[in-house]
């Protein structure tokens, strides 16, 4: 960046302090709520608070927490956003949206707060109707739909925009070759700046195409439940070091769902690698001829997140079966695994070439682990029949 450039963005720093007023302005509201709370319990110890007065007083202490919610997430995903990184990755309490928060989904969730704070105003309104004006009520009615219409709108803009913004860096990530990255100081990506730290981790981890969750077609699966991807999505594994292992047959979304999951750990401030069976063992292969095995292993210590691609695909030399145990015991209760594989665990046998070595490698790799089997026609026999049936139409 030029000096100018420089100087220029360094004017973020110009919108802390009102961040810092925003938080003395939340202090104002928590006074009020427990003011209104300690009026609300003197009223009905003395008897003099009827149904409707609690009621309205219970709306009044919702409705104070509803614009306090507001304002912390105007302060927290704000101040993320124009200002600084805070540095939660990792932190047990990271709000979810925090990870992949940006303006456009910003001004999502604060329309949807004011027209929940909307709500609340317009609800007491209707609980004391014989105590507020007709024209009270038209208008907060009148107020009340403008803020749903204006937050649909804003929520059906938004979605296209990342979608489209999606579609586009995962067009450009696919004609990237799949292959080993070569391994890097995982803090070398942090020293160009906090802003495009989760885009060079995904950069180095040498997924074969950028694919997200969002992006996933979850219609068309049998199992698992539903909200379990989603759970997922939450990387709450990773600090857990726990394992992921996605089995299913072709064209059922086990390397995307991988790749998305890897993409989410990035953005969560976590560093990834990822590459197929077969390369993970030669990369270990080439380590152990060269005499640093251990050195190798001890250095993918450094990656919270491993991915390991198609297990089972094309089966592994006695050598490279062997290296692959090494790698998922020396990762066991240190560290996370991605795995996926066509073969349900208790067939890895076929891929391994020795059942002693498959029985050992599934037993620490699924021992703490979220195995999730993906049931779902193949999504390449979905498009040729699609393809069929437009065709004969």
């Amino acid at each position: 960046m030029t000096t100018l450039g420089c100087a220029l963005f360094a004017t973020r720093w110009l919108q802390a302090p009102l961040y810092f007023g925003l938080v003395a302005a939340q202090g104002v509201y928590v006074y009020k709520f427990f003011n209104e709370l300690w009026h609300l319990i003197h009223h009905v110890i003395s008897g003099r608070a009827d149904e409707t007065h609690v009621m309205l007083a219970v709306l009044k202490l919702v409705d104070v927490v509803m614009i306090a919610n507001l304002l912390i997430m105007v302060i927290v995903g704000g101040y993320e956003t124009f200002v600084s990184r805070i540095g939660l990755q990792g932190h047990r309490d990271q709000p979810e949206w925090l990870s992949h928060v940006n303006s456009n989904v910003l001004k999502v969730k604060l329309a949807t707060a004011i027209v929940g704070i909307s709500s609340v105003h317009l609800l007491q309104m209707f609980v004391d109707v014989h105590h507020t004006p007709r024209h009270d009520l038209m208008w907060g009615t009148v107020i009340h739909m403008a803020f749903i219409a204006s937050a649909a709108i804003l929520a059906y803009m938004s979605g296209p925009m990342a979608a489209h913004e999606t579609r586009a860096r995962t067009a450009g990530a696919g004609s990237r070759p799949a292959a080993v990255p070569a391994q890097r100081d995982p803090g070398a990506g942090e020293a160009a700046g906090p802003a495009s730290g989760a885009e060079e981790r995904i950069e180095a981890a040498g997924f074969p195409a950028r694919k997200v969750l969002e992006l996933f077609d979850e219609g068309h699966l049998r199992a698992p439940e539903p909200g379990v991807i989603t759970r997922l999505g939450k990387v709450d594994f990773v600090t857990r070091k726990a394992n992921v292992v996605l089995l299913g047959g072709p064209g059922t979304g086990k390397t995307h769902l991988a790749v998305a999951l890897g993409v989410r750990a990035c953005q969560a401030g976590h560093q990834v690698l990822f590459a197929t069976a077969a390369e993970w063992g030669a990369r270990l292969a080439d380590a152990k001829a060269a005499g640093r095995l251990r050195e190798e292993l001890a250095g993918l210590d450094a990656y919270p997140v491993l991915v390991v691609d198609e297990v089972g695909y094309v089966p592994l030399d006695p050598e490279a079966a062997r290296l692959l145990f090494q790698l998922v015991s020396h990762r066991y209760e240190r560290a996370s695994l991605i795995v996926t594989s066509n073969r349900p665990l208790g067939r890895w046998d076929e891929a391994f070439g020795d059942s002693a070595t498959a029985s050992a490698t599934v037993d620490r790799l699924a021992h703490h682990a979220e195995v999730i089997t993906l049931d779902a026609d193949s999504y390449r026999t979905r498009r040729l029949d699609g393809a069929s049936t437009t065709g004969w139409a």
